[in-house]
């Protein structure tokens, strides 16, 4: 390993790290690779996985940088000790690649015609066990980089954004090779037949007619600063501005009103006081406004003198009645629970307002509202926060018949940094992948919504009151990959297995 090495290792990362949102030039992801790949010739397996960890780590130091703001600012953590508690998460997450380097370097010396396949499959794989080991951070995925490419993203309905991935890294892969011996000119030739097809396929769904009918649904940005949200003093300025926002919001005659996650300064249905009259205003004011609203709030329970903690949504009727009630499925480490609190980490707590940790829920929530345009009953559901970022999560509602999927979130965490739009980028490929539109509401922005076939149709500013309104198109029928989910990847991690298990052993 020489500096040279090190250095086209690093030069990856940043140009990888600068494809991502909030610079977001998308197009050198399909060249970010190359120096990686060019410093992995010629390698011993050692060396190999120690490139892929310097590479790892210089990308996620680049897209998840914002991490040190939340925790210093909100979590009151000190800017040194924030600092190096973001170092040790972007460490974590580039152990998620170091495989990447040792294995091709292994591959290209075994068998180096199955490198062009292998190392998109390997890819894959690694993402996908990001997302799923131990309770899993599948944030910045190589096929988000992509998220404005529409025509390239349509194959998410197939592959989910796995698939966007594979081809990324099937391209470079193409690239690196023929660069490196002009003789190799079948894989960049193969990467760009691949590629033709993705887009043909893509631009046939972009002409697809969109579903029928159609559900209007407004969002509301409160913008409520985060040490002010559970603040009491502060608590009936709260509830005013978002019923003055959405005042405004219903001369626009929507079917439904959103508001972000916990945007009630209370506990709604909480039995202490002053949460029973708190709860009561609030369905009091769906009552006088006719209009069904579906927001989001901290609950809890008290069992053995002990609260127990939900990160709850509910569906409030046109009379203020429950309609539904949603519990938050995956809960964020650190934010909502402390991971082995009773063993490893019994010295650490939380970075959020709660006196315990959060209970998770375990059902898929679908709620009717209905259309003024048809009468139709339409069917949708809720995802809160960084669930979104779960691919197999989401598509679990749709198949369990939500025709529109929201999300509703509060990203004041990330401050002014570039997660609020690598947050909303996510959510584009979850409609693109079940074919749902999507509105989704944040406290601080990004609020807006998305249609079926992945294209942005109107977004607010962030850190400024706001309100939207837009009609959406229903889905109609699911995709394959909301029906059968990540075979893709499965079929990756087959794949790598086979590339990569019986060459070891006979080594």
């Amino acid at each position: 390993m020489t500096r040279r090495s090190l250095a086209l290792a690093a030069l990856s990362g940043l140009l990888l790290a600068a494809s991502f949102p909030s610079l977001g030039y998308s197009f050198l992801a399909w060249i970010a690779l190359v120096p990686l790949l060019f410093a992995l010739r010629d390698q011993t397996v050692r060396t190999g996985l120690w490139l892929s960890g310097c590479f790892g780590l210089v990308f996620f130091c680049g897209t998840v940088y914002w991490v040190t703001d939340s925790i210093h600012i909100y979590g009151h953590v000190p800017l040194l000790p924030a600092s190096f508690i973001t170092l040790l998460l972007c460490v974590i997450l580039a152990l998620f690649i170091v495989p990447f380097g040792g294995a091709l370097v292994h591959i290209r010396a075994t068998h180096p015609r199955l490198l062009f396949l292998a190392a998109p499959a390997l890819w894959v794989t690694l993402e996908y066990a990001r997302t799923h080991l131990f309770s899993g951070f599948p944030w910045a995925l190589l096929g988000y980089s992509q998220y404005r490419s529409l025509p390239v993203i349509q194959i998410a309905d197939l592959l989910g954004v796995y698939g966007i991935s594979f081809l990324i890294v099937l391209v470079n892969t193409g690239i690196a090779e023929v660069l490196a011996d002009r003789k190799r000119y079948l894989p960049p030739l193969a990467a760009a037949v691949m590629t033709a097809a993705v887009v043909g396929y893509g631009f046939y769904r972009l002409n697809a007619p969109e579903g029928a009918g159609s559900i209007r649904i407004a969002v509301v940005q409160g913008n409520i600063e985060q040490d002010k949200k559970w603040d009491p003093s502060y608590q009936s300025e709260v509830i005013a501005t978002y019923q003055r926002l959405t005042l405004k919001a219903l001369e626009q005659r929507p079917d439904l009103v959103i508001w972000p996650e916990t945007a009630t300064p209370f506990y709604f249905l909480g039995i202490d006081a002053p949460y029973p009259a708190l709860t009561e205003d609030l369905r009091r004011f769906v009552r006088s406004s006719g209009t069904p609203l579906l927001f989001g709030s901290a609950t809890y329970d008290k069992k053995d003198r002990r609260y127990l903690l939900r990160n709850s949504a509910f569906f409030l009727d046109k009379t203020g009645a429950i309609d539904d009630i949603y519990i938050k499925h995956h809960l964020v480490p650190f934010g909502e629970y402390v991971p082995l609190k009773n063993s490893l980490l019994f010295f650490a707590d939380k970075l959020v307002h709660g006196s315990g940790d959060f209970v998770a829920g375990n059902e898929y929530t679908v709620a009717g509202v209905q259309s003024a345009a048809n009468g139709r009953n339409i069917l949708l559901s809720t995802v809160i926060c960084y669930e979104i970022i779960f691919p197999d999560l989401v598509r679990r509602f749709v198949n369990n018949g939500a025709t529109v999927m929201t999300t509703i979130t509060n990203d004041a965490w990330f401050g002014r940094t570039g997660a609020p739009y690598q947050h909303f980028s996510m959510a584009v490929l979850r409609a693109v992948e079940n074919h749902v539109p999507i509105a989704r509401a944040a406290n601080t922005g990004i609020s807006g919504f998305i249609d079926a076939k992945g294209r942005i149709l109107e977004t607010t500013d962030i850190f400024t009151e706001a309100y939207l309104t837009r009609s959406l198109s229903p889905s109609t029928k699911k995709t394959i990959y909301t029906r059968y989910g990540d075979v893709f990847a499965w079929l990756c991690v087959l794949v790598t297995i086979a590339a990569v298990l019986p060459r070891l052993r006979r080594t």
